[in-house]
């Protein structure tokens, strides 16, 4: 197989991870949930959603801790009309490989999955588009998850930025804007 190429590593730092689950009788639930996010301006930076069952739907979604209150507020509404169980996770990280073609390249999973499980890199949730892939890692595991992923995809310091308001490169001090 041809060495996969890799645009670089994006970390989105300080999340809380909140997983929903309701019954098929309630699909709007992910809907009710999501848009009374939006009209409260709250981002959401990572989601997927599954059928777990033949009776049960989940949806789990990260926000910036400063948002969790808010978002589980914005949930409690939304329970009061749709029967919705909720958990959440504080300090985890979304973790993305991002590149040129991916969907046209076979093995980015593999390489993704290979490089985290030969650090111990504990997965919450995966996602993925035309041109990424991303998982949710707890915060204490995000230094070797980057570097495991820059050792997989053959990739330096200088390809790994932290999302924020803005991106940033890692090796810039916190704060000075990239452009």
């Amino acid at each position: 197989m041809e060495k996969v190429k890799a645009g670089g590593v994006i970390q989105n730092i300080e999340l809380a991870k909140i997983c929903l689950k309701s019954s098929l009788n309630h699909s709007s639930a992910s809907s009710a949930v999501l848009c009374v996010l939006g009209d409260r301006d709250i981002n959401i930076q990572f989601i997927v959603q599954s059928i777990e069952t033949d009776t049960r739907i989940g949806m789990t979604f990260c926000v910036e801790m400063d948002d969790l209150d808010a978002t589980l507020s914005a949930i409690e509404e939304v329970r009061k009309d749709i029967p919705i169980e909720v958990t959440y996770q504080l300090c985890v990280a979304v973790i993305s490989v991002f590149g040129p073609h991916f969907r046209d390249s076979p093995g980015i999973a593999g390489l993704f999955f290979s490089g985290l499980a030969s650090a111990g890199i504990n997965i919450l949730a995966t996602s993925t588009s035309i041109s990424s892939i991303s998982c949710v890692v707890s915060d204490e595991q995000l230094d070797e998850a980057v570097f495991s992923l820059r050792k997989a995809f053959g990739l330096s310091e200088s390809h790994v930025f932290t999302a924020s308001r803005w991106l940033i490169n890692r090796s810039e001090p916190v704060g000075t804007k990239v452009t």
